[in-house]
């Protein structure tokens, strides 16, 4: 039988602690393996590729083991929600770090949790968010306050003087993400969360490389001039990166409120500050381990705050 998920059925917690491991950990590890990635590649060429490719491989093999071919209705889902994940979120995030230094832009993703939970409420999708769990969103804040404005120079951006329209880029990624995010909590393309994953990056992975060659990133690229850890971390981010830890954040969107799924958004900055300690050379702050505590404080508030008695 193919691993489908009842909406009625309560998942293990085991299975909630692999799926939250895989998104904690794997997408706080993109932060540093993208950027080996991007070093001799077009940002959204390769992400469309990466999202495109990581599809294609998750649907052909779940279709192979006996999934039902998605309806019409299955597709325009998908590509509402791909489009605004992965098109939007991914790629509006992509083109925001061109202007703005990536602490900031880490900053600014971190509003995630507080769309999904205002937006969740509003909307109906998840409960009024309890005073724990609000008190949780603020700490994951402040905490990602001190990560972003820690000690040392800001990064050079890519494009300087445009800091405004860069942050109106992140912002309306992490919007349109947490919209998407929400969309989909009522709203999916197949009974099985890996085949709708894989539709979903299909269509996002579709959005970016169009969006990508409309601003002509192919101009001028070969793929003669992208070096070979460039390709092991392309290789990284569609496995591990977009079949793994995507999969298992829309699972958990069916499975867990949205404001608890969203915590990755807390996590994932701290899980790329100690990388680049262990493995750039970069060195930890009082400040900076400060704003690890209150993460890891603000996502037991969320996880706690939100269970119902």
């Amino acid at each position: 039988m193919s691993p489908t998920l009842p909406l009625a059925a309560r998942p293990s917690r085991a299975a909630l602690l692999t799926a939250f491991a895989a998104v904690y950990l794997i997408w706080g590890s993109t932060y540093l393996v993208m950027k080996f990635a991007v070093a001799s590649m077009p940002p959204l060429l390769m992400a469309g590729t990466r999202y495109a490719l990581a599809g294609g491989l998750l649907y052909g093999f779940m279709r192979r083991r006996g999934e039902a071919r998605p309806t019409r209705a299955g597709w325009g889902q998908a590509a509402i929600i791909g489009v605004a994940l992965l098109g939007f979120g991914n790629g509006g995030t992509t083109l925001g770090v061109l202007y703005l230094p990536s602490s900031t832009a880490a900053l600014l993703v971190a509003t995630v949790p507080m769309f999904l939970a205002v937006l969740g409420w509003l909307s109906g999708v998840a409960p009024r968010p309890t005073r724990w769990v609000t008190l949780g969103l603020a700490a994951g804040l402040a905490g990602m306050y001190l990560l972003a404005t820690h000690a040392g120079p800001a990064p050079t951006v890519q494009r300087p003087g445009h800091a405004g329209l860069g942050m109106i880029a992140v912002l309306t990624a992490a919007f349109l993400w947490s919209v998407g995010s929400l969309y989909s909590k009522k709203h999916q393309p197949a009974p099985s969360p890996f085949l709708s994953g894989g539709m979903q990056m299909l269509c996002g992975g579709a959005a970016m490389l169009l969006v990508g060659l409309v601003r002509g990133e192919a101009s001028g690229f070969t793929l003669a001039q992208v070096t070979l850890k460039s390709w092991l971390a392309y290789a990284y981010l569609v496995t591990l990166g977009s079949i793994v830890a995507f999969t298992a954040y829309i699972w958990l969107l069916r499975v867990v409120e949205p404001a608890l799924a969203g915590t990755y958004a807390f996590v994932n900055p701290v899980v790329a500050v100690l990388l680049g300690w262990g493995f750039g050379g970069e060195k930890l702050s009082v400040q900076m381990l400060g704003g690890a505590a209150l993460i890891v404080l603000a996502v037991g508030l969320v996880v706690l705050g939100g269970r119902k008695n």
